[in-house]
């Protein structure tokens, strides 16, 4: 049964919705900087980032169907990730706004939900939109893992939060068997949530440095261990693909 007719019988156009999500982003950030009297390169970084997020999103969607009301809370959350992205370089600077940053982070999290929600409640489960909410989880993941590390609240190994998904999606290059679908599993979203939380949390300027390390070095032993059990399945499961 089609549960937006309207929707897909009159599409919004993509340009819109990019252009709207662009728009979002140079307000995001030039209201960031201006509070905490950052330079215009803030601002740049994060139309940068938009605009790569949205060129992949010109190359991957059909133009022709309507962005869906669930891939739009994907690229409002977008639109906070490159804003917090582009003020990495600059977090030692921000004083008592590191609280705003965080707080920011938070929104960002919870916004994660909601567009599996409105997917479900729309009609409009697609893989686009699957894989959109994945890569953007990624980045956000490793967007935290930078911003941990500028703070010094953990050493370069913290990186390795962020950086194992993309290690993983660069073996699949050399080892196919690893581009085949995994089933849903509450261990792997539990380990995710526990990955971004214990970064967030890092990120707060009472927490000190010892409890951010304890935390964050837990967070990483869980995620490579559900990597490895994803592998092990992977690998058992080779030839079926083939």
């Amino acid at each position: 049964m089609d549960s937006c007719p309207q929707s897909r019988q009159n599409p919004i156009p993509l340009w819109l919705d990019l252009t709207l999500g662009m728009a979002v982003t140079l307000v995001l950030a030039m209201a960031a900087a201006s509070l905490v009297s950052l330079p215009g390169s803030a601002v740049a970084i994060a139309v940068v980032l938009q605009g790569a997020i949205s060129a992949l999103v010109v190359r991957y969607w059909p133009t022709q169907e309507d962005f869906g009301w669930a891939n739009r809370a994907t690229l409002l959350r977008a639109t906070l990730v490159v804003v917090l992205l582009a003020l990495i370089p600059w977090l030692d600077q921000l004083g008592n706004w590191l609280w705003g940053y965080a707080v920011m982070a938070l929104l960002a999290l919870v916004l994660d939900g909601v567009d599996g929600k409105l997917a479900r409640v729309t009609g409009n489960n697609t893989a686009f939109g699957a894989r959109f909410d994945m890569e953007l989880d990624a980045l956000f993941i490793l967007g935290l893992s930078l911003a941990v590390l500028v703070l010094g609240k953990a050493g370069p190994w913290v990186l390795a939060l962020g950086l194992m998904r993309y290690a993983f999606v660069a073996a699949s290059w050399f080892w196919p068997w690893l581009n085949a679908p995994l089933p849903e599993s509450f261990r792997r979203k539990t380990v995710c949530v526990w990955q971004i939380v214990t970064l967030m949390v890092a990120l707060l300027p009472p927490v000190p440095d010892g409890f951010a390390t304890l935390t964050l070095a837990t967070a990483l032993v869980l995620l490579g261990w559900s990597f490895l059990v994803d592998i092990r399945g992977l690998y058992q499961r080779r030839y079926s693909y083939e």
